[in-house]
């Protein structure tokens, strides 16, 4: 049987949330040191949820890296091809 379309991968849809939840403001807090074990947990302020944006590597960078496993690469054949083959 197949799956309704309604019913698939919800991810498609889903936005990133702006603000955390209560429990995970709590966890915040505590962390922060802003709970105190008298401190309600209704009316907590909001605090917003940390967007992360990975940045692109530089182009320089690159050619650096793959220069070295280049040089890698080699030294890994004549290893290969000197074992003796059964």
């Amino acid at each position: 049987m197949s799956i309704h379309p309604s019913l698939g991968a919800a991810v498609k849809g889903k936005q990133q949330k702006s603000v955390l939840k209560r429990t995970e403001r709590i966890k915040h807090m505590v962390t922060k040191g802003l709970w105190k074990d008298d401190t309600k947990v209704f009316g907590l302020p909001k605090i917003k949820a940390l967007r992360i944006k990975l940045k692109k590597e530089k182009a320089g960078e690159k050619p650096a890296e793959a220069g070295a496993a280049a040089a890698a690469a080699p030294a890994a054949d004549k290893k290969a091809k000197a074992a003796p083959k059964k």
